[in-house]
């Protein structure tokens, strides 16, 4: 007889530091329903992204491969929608799989900066030119690249394709904040509520000040997006009672990701001037690479492109932070409806339960914001909380882990076999409590075509984890990052070219070089000898 097959809920959220919740150690912001799952999870206290920007992480969590590998390696480029994915096998193996929220496997329909644009032209020119032809290409059909494209959807309902990257039914978000496009716009006007009235900045009763992506939302929090994330995957699950076959529900919340736009029920849940300034918020930055330096002597300016690091003042910290606290509890509580629907409907038995996010943000730490050309925790450590029924281990983990780990993770659970080429590593020894690791060390790539003051474009930042501490490489620049995470785990004082730490260094840059070798890709396979 074939083993019964467990469902799983796989929750992630959207630009969220792991320090961020309840239950890593967070005194601040109230979480009760994520560290309520904890309590019975296996909680990681040593994730990491593959990548720290949302595509090519989200492709590496669907294919269980580097960014380098899949082709994903950085924002704009949709994810090969040929790839094998362990959404799809799940699929294939007799899963009914649905996704709600964002996706960001595909371009949203924005283009490159002015700045952005300007640069790639004068480093590489025939990037962003159609007419030179490229090392390879598939000949698809036209618009199979615009499932996620926002215009798109603002034109209507748009039907997703009933094998999208393995989902076989799709509830779009398209974007962060408190106006997004896709499926949601739809339901926000059912519920009479009018998007592109009273989202954006424009339509705030407190509008930006200091920065433009702090401001409360005129987005009432019953029609918000992630209302409608937890509303529309509790639906899915009342829905799956009455199916057979086991479910895979991808449960994606946009936010807490900037602008920080909370509804007017939670923008004042948090007063600014009581919450903690982070731990380094004004060290040294003397031996920092220059484009941090850079940031620091323009402290409070915000880059025109507001996906891009600065360095923050005070005064902009804690109005962000108050109101990410705000967003982090309504998700919260929305996750809260999802957990009790599975309850109700008696599926909390069979139900495997995750919890992850897409990748960090600075938010004050080491003074910096946001993200993109920095290694810090902040932005490359993730919550990850796995949850088996049953099972109550109540465990902090410390083994190192990537998010590359949890497409054979999730396979491993779910007893389906991985597909051939998956480069992460399966986290079941140590759910089971097998094993203590499953790997020395972890990889984290970043690859940019445009860059920032201080650090020369394109950019391409390699970075390696251990239990010693972490080293980052941008190549093509001479940069170097060095940390003792066992003297110095804040990561305050970069030790790189320094005599006292020549050994350290030299182990961590043998661990890269060991690292880099382990992604040459193994798929396709040989088929003869010669």
């Amino acid at each position: 007889m074939k083993p019964k097959q467990p469902n799983i809920v796989f929750i992630i959220a959207d630009q969220l530091r792991a320090d961020h919740l309840g239950f890593y150690g967070n005194t601040e912001v109230r979480t009760p329903h994520l560290d309520k799952l904890a309590q019975s999870a296996q909680v990681f206290d040593r994730a990491f992204v593959a990548n720290p920007t949302c595509m090519p992480n989200r492709a590496s969590l669907l294919t269980g491969r580097w960014p380098s590998v899949h082709g994903t390696r950085c924002n704009g480029i949709p994810l090969d929608p040929e790839s094998s994915t362990f959404v799809r096998s799940l699929a294939l193996a007799g899963y009914n799989t649905a996704a709600v929220g964002k996706l960001h496997h595909q371009n949203m329909g924005w283009d490159f900066e002015e700045e952005q644009s300007e640069q790639i032209q004068s480093t590489d020119p025939g990037l962003l030119d159609p007419s030179v032809e490229r090392a390879y290409g598939r000949v698809r059909e036209a618009g199979w690249d615009q499932w996620e494209n926002r215009e798109r959807h603002e034109r209507g309902h748009v039907q997703i394709p009933d094998d999208y990257y393995g989902y076989q039914e799709v509830d779009l978000v398209i974007g962060h904040g408190d106006a997004p496009g896709g499926h949601w716009v739809h339901w926000a006007r059912a519920q009479g509520v009018e998007p592109r009235e009273l989202g954006g900045p424009l339509a705030s009763e407190q509008p930006p000040t200091g920065w433009d992506q702090i401001y409360t939302s005129s987005i009432p929090a019953h029609a918000h997006p992630s209302t409608y994330v937890g509303e529309r995957a509790s639906e899915r699950i009342i829905e799956a009672v009455q199916a057979e076959d086991p479910f895979f529900l991808f449960v994606s919340f946009p936010d807490p990701h900037h602008p920080f736009a909370p509804p007017k029920e939670y923008a004042q849940r948090y007063n600014p001037e009581e919450l903690t300034i982070p731990v380094g918020f004004t060290q040294d930055h003397s031996a920092s690479p220059e484009h941090i330096r850079t940031m620091i002597h323009s402290r409070g300016t915000p880059n025109d492109d507001a996906t891009m690091a600065f360095a923050v003042s005070e005064d902009q910290y804690r109005r962000a932070a108050a109101a990410q606290f705000g967003l982090i509890e309504l998700m919260d509580e929305q996750i809260g409806k999802i957990l009790d629907t599975l309850k109700q409907t008696g599926l909390e038995e069979d139900t495997i339960v995750v919890f992850t996010a897409d990748h960090g943000d600075m938010m004050g730490a080491h003074g910096l914001m946001l993200k993109h050309f920095v290694h810090y925790e902040s932005v490359t450590r993730v919550p990850l909380a796995i949850h088996i029924p049953g099972k109550n281990p109540h465990r902090h983990a410390k083994a190192l882990v990537s998010t590359a780990d949890l497409a054979p993770t999730m396979l491993g659970l779910a007893k389906v076999r991985p597909f051939h080429g998956i480069q992460g590593k399966s986290l079941q020894p140590l759910l089971a409590g097998e094993r203590d690791t499953v790997r020395d060390a972890v990889l984290i790539e970043e690859d940019q075509p445009f860059s920032v003051q201080g650090l020369p474009a394109p950019v391409r930042m390699r970075s390696v984890i251990t239990a010693q501490g972490r080293l980052t490489q941008y190549f093509g620049s001479g940069i170097v990052e060095l940390y003792d995470h066992r003297n110095d785990p804040e990561e305050l004082h970069n030790l790189a070219a320094a005599p006292d730490a020549a050994g350290l260094q030299r182990e961590l840059e043998q661990a890269l070089l060991g690292e880099l070798a382990q992604l040459c890709d193994s798929a396709p396979s040989p088929s003869a000898a010669a």
